[in-house]
């Protein structure tokens, strides 16, 4: 496997130095300079590309190039946007990057609720509370029908959280829920987002999926005429928030996602972390019926709670089987070699807990600190090379 590392660009506090220190030798990044739906220009990603080689790394994958909610929903500019993108995959791969992930999220891209969860050892990781999130959906954003989303007792403690949160805690459960995390498709206010959340409510599920595979069907052969593989990364979390549509959340929607358009460019990222949130995915069985169209990984654990609550573990710590899921992908990358393609998946290690010197500094993007992902990298590093000596 291909060890890579995510990187926000040249004002990135982590260098491309730190990564190749790092031991990774591929870049995950993305011109995050483009608004999402404008075209992403071959010189500006030659330039970007031309900078991570000078540095001794490669441009591995491109994650990601934002699917505008214009676009997902099919309403406004979207048929300017849509050529748009078939314009910047095109660019992409005449430049040499021949990996994109994305994703298909309407309106929030991947939330949490605490980006400073204290674990025993007193690091800090990201967390998803449920209770904290339906107190904000129910007595802050106001959705109409929300109280019908969640059972009796998160509706209990969510009452609970808002007596006993002051309202800097409120200001700060709105901006980590509504703001973007790093890396996400943008930000909203309170009446964006209810404006935005009702456009896909009235879509409904059966057309927004749909959507997506209209999608594919007009993006996919563009990507294969210029030898680009595009892999969608799931739902985060894999489960519907504030009543929106989710159509990438379990192993049935993979398969009619994979099914809607046969294409070896239409792929998918295994991100262990997201599908890995929902307990009836098995991640190694979903690894081994998807392996042929899985052209990207993200190795992060969870540990679940019983009302869909999580938090981000260590790498080999949480409730998901990454060995085995390591080993899954490692007997792919073996099976490609047999036919001569390109073995190596490109994967990186995702959402490091905050700990050592920088939890004073207080600079690192929530999830992407240096010292957490590089233990992560380590951990995954030593299961690899144990498989392999052990094959």
């Amino acid at each position: 496997m291909q060890e890579t590392w995510r990187w926000f660009g040249p004002d990135d506090g982590i260098t491309l130095q730190h990564i190749a220190q790092a031991g990774a030798t591929g870049i995950v990044t993305s011109l995050h300079q483009v608004p999402a739906g404008e075209v992403w220009l071959e010189s500006d990603i030659r330039e970007r590309k031309d900078m991570i080689e000078a540095a001794g790394l490669t441009w591995s994958v491109i994650e990601s190039i934002p699917v505008h909610n214009d676009i997902k929903a099919r309403t406004g500019d979207f048929e300017r946007m849509l050529e748009n993108y078939r314009q910047s995959v095109i660019n992409a791969g005449n430049a040499g990057i021949d990996t994109i992930c994305y994703n298909f999220m309407p309106v929030v891209d991947w939330t949490r609720t605490n980006l400073n969860y204290t674990l025993a050892n007193g690091s800090q990781a990201l967390r998803f509370e449920m209770a904290d999130f339906a107190a904000y959906d129910l007595h802050i954003l106001q959705r109409p029908g929300a109280e019908g989303d969640y059972p009796p007792d998160v509706l209990e403690r969510a009452a609970r959280y808002l007596e006993n949160t002051d309202s800097d805690g409120l200001v700060q459960l709105e901006r980590n829920i509504i703001a973007g995390l790093p890396g996400g498709e943008g930000s909203h206010d309170r009446e964006s987002i209810r404006r935005a959340i009702q456009v896909f409510t009235d879509l409904g599920t059966d057309r927004f999926r749909e959507n997506l595979f209209m999608f594919l069907r007009e993006i996919i052969p563009v990507a294969e005429s210029v030898g680009v593989k595009m892999c969608i990364h799931p739902d985060d979390p894999p489960f519907s928030l504030f009543g929106l549509p989710r159509v990438v959340s379990t192993a049935e929607d993979a398969r009619a996602l994979l099914n809607a358009y046969p294409s070896p460019a239409n792929g998918l990222t295994m991100c262990a972390g997201s599908f890995g949130a929902r307990g009836d995915n098995d991640l190694v069985a979903m690894t081994k019926e998807f392996a042929e169209r899985i052209y990207f990984v993200h190795l992060r654990n969870v540990i679940r709670e019983a009302d869909g609550s999580f938090y981000e573990s260590d790498h080999l710590g949480g409730d998901n089987d990454m060995v085995g899921l390591i080993r899954a992908l490692l007997q792919e990358e073996q099976r490609r070699r047999g036919t001569g393609n390109n073995c190596e998946i490109p994967m990186r290690p995702d959402h490091g807990h905050l700990m050592a010197d920088e939890l004073k500094l207080g600079s690192a993007k929530p999830g992407y600190s240096y010292v957490g992902r590089l233990k992560g990298l380590a951990e995954l590093r030593g299961v690899i090379h144990a498989l392999k000596a052990t094959a």
